[in-house]
């Protein structure tokens, strides 16, 4: 299983602290979603992803795509990088329950200062997408992720998670609730 977050962007002394809190974080987190069952997940009716041709509820579409889309819609983001399987700080792209593309990307209303010392895709300077095969992929993340973030009590940060179908738009608490739902708008617009 992944990190709960990307902590590649966090500077040396804040990483190790980080990851040692996250461990059992992660362990409380799990044994949570284990027992919420599976079977919610797969009666998900999220709406079809972004640019997604959709056969049950498989979509096949790439994190590219989605990206194309939401800044056609004017969100301020920039890709800063595409992953491969060698690359994913979380070890989810093209493996079981994993994602099948995933982007980072920057957000250019948050002020450099907030985000120093991160790296150019953590998760903080705007935020991700992750295309899974089906809605209920996504589904698990979002919960997996909202579990863990809210079980760390704010050490691990704070983001905005939205689905459309086998998509997760992933944004960094750094912006105003506001400021974020102009995501959710656009990846629901998109996905119409």
């Amino acid at each position: 299983m992944g990190m709960i977050r990307d902590v590649t962007g966090l500077p040396n002394s804040a990483r190790s602290r980080v990851t040692v809190r996250a461990a059992g974080l992660v362990a409380v987190a799990l044994l949570t979603l284990a027992g919420c069952g599976s079977d919610a997940a797969a009666t998900s009716t999220a709406a079809p992803a972004v640019g997604a041709t959709v056969t049950g509820t498989t979509t096949a579409h790439t994190a590219e795509q989605v990206a194309a889309a939401l800044r056609g819609a004017g969100v301020p983001l920039a890709v800063t990088r595409v992953y491969t399987a060698d690359t994913d700080p979380n070890h989810l792209l093209g493996r079981p329950n994993g994602y099948t593309s995933k982007l980072a990307f920057t957000d250019s209303r948050i002020p450099a200062a907030e985000v120093d010392g991160f790296d150019a895709d953590a998760t903080e300077r705007g935020g991700s997408v992750e295309v899974y095969p089906d809605a209920a992929g996504a589904t698990a993340r979002k919960e997996f992720i909202q579990a863990a973030l809210k079980g760390a009590g704010g050490v691990l940060g704070s983001e905005y998670d939205y689905l459309s179908g086998g998509v997760i738009v992933r944004v960094t608490g750094k912006l105003t609730p506001d400021q974020a739902g102009v995501y959710e708008r656009a990846l629901a617009a998109a996905a119409g």
